[in-house]
């Protein structure tokens, strides 16, 4: 895993801010699509397109809090959780740690709890617009499939 640093945007030095850890989850399907999810209203960045996921409780590893987080969003039980990617990036509103997870395996119908939209994706991503912590993710995957061209729209 390794793990980079976004430019910063907020009012303080990047050193001065403490991180938010947030579990991230990518569903990829037999088809190779990954489901990609609108921010609920109410929400910062409402109406932007991420993967689901959500924040790290006290004392919580980011496995427990993938799977709790996407029972609560998603209503599913994911399988096995594999360890990707960690991106720090400097939101104005939030220093965040993502660590992003691929999930290949889950059961039960998604139900979107939070009155969210989803969407299956390839690249490029079609959905727009799409949340900027959510860009290295397409990369990686446009590096990983040997993707050549943009990697989403907007």
């Amino acid at each position: 895993m390794s793990e980079s640093q976004s430019s910063s945007v907020g009012a303080e030095p990047i050193e001065q801010r403490h991180p938010v850890d947030v579990a991230v989850g990518i569903l990829i399907d037999a088809d190779g699509r990954f489901l990609m999810t609108s921010r609920p209203e109410g929400k910062v960045y409402a109406g932007y397109w991420e993967f689901p996921g959500g924040k790290l409780e006290a004392g919580e590893s980011v496995e427990a809090a993938l799977r709790r987080e996407l029972h609560e969003e998603l209503g599913i039980v994911i399988g096995e959780v594999h360890p990707w990617q960690v991106e720090l990036v400097d939101y104005p509103h939030a220093l965040v740690r993502l660590h992003f997870c691929k999930v290949y395996a889950w059961q039960g119908d998604f139900e979107m709890r939070e009155a969210q939209t989803m969407a299956w994706q390839t690249l490029p991503v079609e959905v727009v617009p799409v949340l900027p912590g959510t860009i290295p993710v397409l990369r990686w995957f446009a590096e990983e499939r040997q993707h050549d061209g943009p990697t989403h729209h907007g």
